[in-house]
């Protein structure tokens, strides 16, 4: 209790979040709904509510996602090595330079970035505002899948090629 305590005594006066903030602390996610001297009350996303001992968040990292105004969204596209990479590479700056959410400044990033075991994956990263994140996460994922349909690009699943040795049969050897 005195370390619960001691840290909310830290908390309070540091403010690594607030109320209405989303936070990952302690192996919790979700919005803080409340913070006393002995524990931080936090909402995760499918509605229970978690009472965290301030003990345990202080002596742990957290992670603040709504502490700046703008958050980079991390996103990969995965096309097949016979797709158009040129014409892939077109199509993602297309939709993401079109949606209105997404920040010119920082400018987006998209760039071929691997090849990959079954697929060639470009990274998009654009920028929006905090509170548009998942808007332009979602918008941007279900564009990719059908703008890529439309233009017979393929998202490719994960391939093996499996070879098979037939060995002798015991009469045989």
């Amino acid at each position: 209790t005195l370390a619960n305590f001691a840290q909310g005594l830290l908390i309070l006066a540091y403010r690594p979040f607030d109320v209405g903030d989303v936070i990952d602390a302690a192996g919790v996610s979700g919005i803080v709904d409340s913070m006393n001297m002995l524990s931080t009350t936090i909402r995760t996303f499918d509605n229970k509510l978690m009472i965290v001992p301030n003990g345990k968040i202080g002596g742990d990292t957290i992670t603040n996602a709504t502490a700046s105004a703008t958050r980079r969204v991390d996103l990969m596209f995965g096309v097949g090595y016979d797709d158009d990479i040129d014409a892939a590479q077109a199509l993602l700056e297309r939709i993401v330079g079109d949606h209105p959410l997404v920040l010119k400044d920082p400018e987006p990033v998209i760039k071929l970035n691997e090849l990959a075991d079954s697929s060639i994956n470009f990274v998009v990263r654009p920028w929006a505002k905090t509170g548009d994140y998942w808007t332009v996460y979602w918008d941007v994922t279900a564009a990719v899948k059908r703008e890529f349909d439309k233009a017979g690009i393929s998202i490719p699943y994960p391939q093996r090629d499996v070879h098979l040795h037939q060995a002798p049969s015991p009469g045989n050897a």
